[in-house]
């Protein structure tokens, strides 16, 4: 049931012209950087007003990451690597409240994928979920900026995403947990309901999400 369910989910590729009271809230970073690329989206949280990730800064010349002034809402911005202008970073920001409600219409079934790109000219985001929760995203994006150009391809999970670390078992059992509602707070779903749905024995479903866990988090961490 879960395979199915990712052959029918689809990628969704949206390039934008921002307006520029949002470009505004990004300038302290796009008058010093060339792009910000989004590698991962660890977390995100709409009720918490909180999004955390993995990104790649690459700094325009004459300028290092030190330079950038870090506003209050940007509550982490840590280097984890540096290669020559580009910067491997994880950041964590926190919405303003002014923007909690624009913020809570992102709030869908989606997951948050690559090419997702911001330059002072354009942002191309990408995303993959079902048909009607892409059409739910492409409508709400427009409130960002005018949109210039859209794709639609079949998703493809390959090896250089953040869940290359575990086995295919581990994959399907933790995307199953994730898309029922079992990492949601409160959960609204318990670990034997889950089981019943995937099929498994409740315990060999929990070692799967626990082996699976631990690897994910070892890997986020690594060398810390």
């Amino acid at each position: 049931m879960t395979f199915y369910i990712l052959k029918i989910m689809r990628k969704l590729t949206v390039e934008l012209k921002v307006k520029q009271e949002f470009l505004k809230m990004l300038n302290f970073l796009l008058d010093k950087t060339e792009s910000i690329e989004l590698i991962e989206l660890l977390k995100i949280d709409f009720k918490k007003r909180i999004k955390m990730g993995i990104a790649a800064i690459k700094m325009k010349e004459g300028f290092t990451i030190d330079d950038i002034d870090i506003p209050e809402y940007m509550e982490m911005l840590t280097v984890l690597k540096k290669e020559g202008n580009r910067y491997i970073v994880v950041s964590k920001v926190k919405f303003y409240k002014s923007l909690t409600s624009m913020a809570k219409k992102f709030d869908i079934d989606i997951i948050w994928d690559t090419p997702t790109i911001f330059t002072k000219d354009k942002m191309i985001i990408s995303v993959t979920g079902n048909e009607d929760n892409l059409k739910k995203f492409l409508k709400v994006i427009k409130n960002l900026g005018e949109v210039k150009s859209v794709s639609f391809k079949k998703a493809t999970f390959n090896e250089q995403t953040i869940l290359s670390c575990l086995t295919e078992k581990q994959k399907e059992i933790l995307i199953a947990a994730k898309k029922n509602g079992y990492y949601n707070y409160p959960r609204k779903i318990n670990s034997k309901e889950l089981s019943e749905k995937i099929g498994l024995s409740k315990p060999t479903v929990v070692q799967h999400l626990r082996k699976a866990e631990v690897r994910l988090v070892s890997n986020i961490l690594a060398g810390y």
